[in-house]
């Protein structure tokens, strides 16, 4: 965990003198959804309450913050863990993003829309393709999306989603391939772009929906094969 945790150390400036369990759980949502915690990561208190200048009662808070965000798990005797996805746990991760990405693209209204964030995402991950970092494509694959999102202007919806996300991380850390995941959804997130930027917000729709039904079956197959799942 060393790495991770020189991460965190530089997280620490971000708490502040407010330092509050609410805070510690957005820092580490945050590494566990851009990669730094992958599931079955025990999550030491000790190290990690270190590494942030926490009290210990803090940290816990913040561990029950993300137990019942479905990031963390409590093992009896054991401790707390990243969770390990369930393929059910994917579907339904699907199922949420469908009902919502999609509505937000429905509810734009009259363009133009602001979409700097969703052309910021494309270019990162268009430099990351460049450089082969596979990884990093999936975080900029996620901040698309998360951007998509924030078009909707919605405090909730952005919060509801941005625990969705990180769990979504979660199951594309089982995926032994990420350029074969990732890489095809460069394109389309380009073609999403260039139809909001063109004012076809239901074309982006459509597009949406066929996107995130496939990422869904590929990302089943995936998962079922790497956790031992196929029948």
């Amino acid at each position: 965990m060393g790495e991770p945790l020189t991460s965190l150390a530089d997280d620490r400036a971000l708490l502040g003198r407010t330092s509050t369990a609410e805070r510690v759980s957005d820092i580490l949502r945050s590494r566990i959804a851009e990669g730094y915690f992958p599931p079955g990561t025990r999550l030491s208190e000790d190290s990690i309450g270190g590494a942030l200048g926490v009290s210990r009662n803090t940290l816990r808070e913040a561990f029950r913050l993300l137990t019942h965000e479905r990031l963390l798990v409590h093992e009896l005797n054991r401790g707390v863990f990243v969770r390990v996805l369930a393929v059910e746990d994917v579907e339904d991760i699907y199922r949420t993003r469908r009902l919502v990405e999609c509505a937000v693209v429905r509810g734009l209204g009259e363009p133009p829309y602001a979409l700097d964030g969703l052309a910021g995402a494309v270019a990162d991950g268009q430099r990351a393709a460049r450089e082969g970092d596979w990884k990093e494509l999936g975080t900029a694959n996620i901040h698309f999306h998360r951007e998509l999102v924030a078009l909707a202007g919605s405090e909730r919806t952005g919060e509801l989603m941005r625990s969705v996300f990180a769990e979504l991380r979660l199951a594309f850390h089982v995926v032994d391939d990420p350029r074969r995941l990732h890489e095809p959804y460069l394109t389309r997130n380009q073609e999403i772009l260039r139809a909001l930027q063109a004012g076809e917000r239901g074309t982006a729709e459509r597009m949406l929906a066929v996107y995130l039904d496939d990422s869904l079956e590929k990302v089943v197959e995936v998962y079922r094969r790497r956790v031992g799942l196929e029948e």
